[in-house]
């Protein structure tokens, strides 16, 4: 299984958590390592973009057309596979948007949910290679709380609290993403809210599903909503105000967390008679 394999919006796997070695307390290493051990399916390696060999850095992606039309084919002729028919170009663009963003919001994330540290990753920061599932990343800066070890090394920057660590969580994927929708909304053919949409679905439950690998679902949910809070006057944008979880009951049994996502990936172009869970076109009794 590669991240190639996930589907445009999965369902929320559930696991043990893993043993985890200890680690240098570089930081965000040791949350990128409890990712690959998580989810095995993508491995994160610290160091400089690469280039050639199915690798895609993330300066082609921005500024060179055929970067960005080598990850889009490489959806287009996984749709193929997959569904026995071809896609539509807007959606084979929308599921790359989603399968990079998937990925690269657990560089940002995860640290700041196991480590309390938030990287500083500019898209030109990283590297993908979509056949093994593989990236590269190599933060410099990064923020911190007072209290944190790793305060005192080159490259901190200390914010006084949760909140405005929180604040600068936000402002780092806002100044990721940015250029990263600007260079796919052509292919992609929608507005930017339905953009932002895509990369705070993606966010959200990239966290969501491996925290549940890790044994760390119900803190990472109380992140999130704090992160991401619905009340009047919340400020996240561009990324969308609210969460979504839910609970639904199936069968009887004890309830179950669900999720009503912010877009629609248009799965259903492909596969009509099927329709994701939580996508936000299905009615809700």
């Amino acid at each position: 299984m590669t991240v190639s394999s996930i589907e445009p919006c999965p369902s929320p796997p559930a696991g043990p958590d893993r043993a985890v070695p200890d680690h240098a307390a570089a930081p965000c290493t040791v949350a990128h390592a409890r990712l690959g051990q998580a989810f095995p399916a993508l491995r994160v390696h610290h160091g400089p973009p690469r280039t050639g060999d199915g690798w895609v850095s993330g300066a082609q992606l921005l500024h060179d057309p055929q970067g960005l039309r080598e990850l889009i084919d490489f959806d287009a002729r996984d749709g193929l596979d997959r569904y026995g028919t071809a896609l539509r170009p807007d959606v084979a663009a929308g599921f790359c948007l989603h399968r990079y963003s998937w990925p690269v919001g657990l560089l940002f994330t995860l640290p700041w949910l196991l480590e309390r540290r938030v990287p500083l990753l500019p898209a030109e920061a990283l590297s993908l290679r979509r056949a093994t599932g593989e990236l590269t990343a190599e933060p410099g800066a990064f923020f911190c709380l007072p209290q944190d070890p790793a305060a005192g090394l080159p490259g901190a920057l200390v914010v006084p609290d949760e909140a405005a660590l929180r604040e600068r969580l936000l402002a780092a994927l806002t100044e990721h993403f940015t250029p990263v929708l600007a260079v796919f909304r052509p292919e992609v053919r929608r507005g930017p809210r339905t953009l932002w949409a895509c990369v705070t679905d993606a966010v959200v439950e990239g966290l969501w599903q491996v925290s549940a690998l890790l044994g760390e679902e119900e803190r990472a949910v109380g992140a999130l909503r704090a992160l991401l809070p619905e009340h009047a006057g919340a400020r996240t944008a561009p990324l969308l105000a609210g969460t979504g979880f839910g609970f639904e009951e199936r069968d009887g049994s004890a309830p179950v967390r669900t999720r009503t996502r912010a877009g629609c990936c248009l799965l259903y172009t492909v596969r009509p008679a099927d329709s994701c869970t939580g996508c936000p076109r299905v009615a809700r009794g």
